[in-house]
């Protein structure tokens, strides 16, 4: 198969870049097909590869998503959850494969994609790396395997530019602790106390966020009892492992039928 033409929206973000850099180092499995950024942004004229480091492309950063949609065979989207509408619908309309990796999104995003995957091929996930995703499926098989006397909480640390609380990820990591108890995260999510709060409450899933630094990220999975505690820690120390699994993501998505995948199908691990 010939390389993968991947596009990047908001490329000339922190992650846009650490993406453009992964597509350079697949050494001919992708190749960079554009990148653009919102009307008026200092960046539009640029080549992507001279910002990146990766050397010259010849390519120049637009403000046409249009464009971009109708010429790349993938396009990754790590960019904000206000785009992700005219962008689903772009990839729809095009037969792009298109991986969103937007964090902050809410039920009407949602929607919006399962419409879209009907037309094209969509990899949608809080998280793409790979140990991350290793961590979610334990999650799952711990809180399976332990009765409601053992407390779940989710703790979260991320840089301090991080805009949404708790982050995707740790979102992710409580639906996969929810599912292996057979339970709706919904019902059974405190994702916040302050004052007076009252006794925890048995069966419920609790997160904290942290934010301070330049933490790429870290989650930890506590399971705690009387006496003793499971904890499962990830920490990532550099956003390339979750540019490496978008671009693994756009280069599987390449080519496969329509429909909303997530990185279990990407990475071939069993759902629950």
């Amino acid at each position: 198969m010939s390389a993968t033409r991947i596009g990047i929206v908001g490329i000339g973000g922190r992650m846009g870049l650490a993406m453009a850099r992964e597509i350079a180092a697949t050494r001919g499995a992708a190749v960079l097909g554009g990148g653009s950024e919102r009307p008026g942004s200092a960046l539009l004229g640029q080549d992507p590869g001279l910002l990146a480091g990766t050397g010259a492309t010849g390519l120049k950063i637009t403000d046409d998503a249009a464009t971009l949609f109708a010429s790349v065979d993938a396009v990754l989207d790590f960019s904000v959850p206000a785009a992700l509408a005219g962008h689903a619908a772009l990839a729809a309309k095009t037969g792009t494969a298109y991986v969103v990796g937007i964090t902050g999104l809410e039920p009407e995003h949602f929607e919006t994609l399962h419409a879209a995957a009907k037309s094209c091929a969509i990899v949608q996930s809080f998280n793409m790396s790979l140990g991350v995703n290793i961590l979610a499926g334990l999650t799952r098989q711990v809180a399976a395997a332990l009765g409601e006397d053992w407390d779940i909480e989710i703790v979260e640390m991320h840089h301090r530019m991080k805009v949404d609380a708790p982050s995707g990820t740790a979102i992710l990591l409580g639906e996969q602790a929810a599912q292996g108890r057979g339970v709706k995260l919904d019902g059974v999510a405190d994702r916040g106390r302050d004052g007076i709060t009252g006794a925890r409450k048995a069966g419920h899933i609790g997160f904290a966020a942290l934010r301070g630094g330049n933490v790429a990220g870290e989650h930890t999975v506590m399971f705690a009892a009387d006496n003793e505690r499971i904890e499962l820690t990830h920490k990532a120390t550099d956003r390339s492992i979750f540019a490496r699994g978008a671009v693994r993501a756009a280069i599987w998505a390449h080519g496969k039928p329509a429909g909303l995948y997530d990185m279990n199908d990407v990475l071939g691990l069993a759902k629950g």
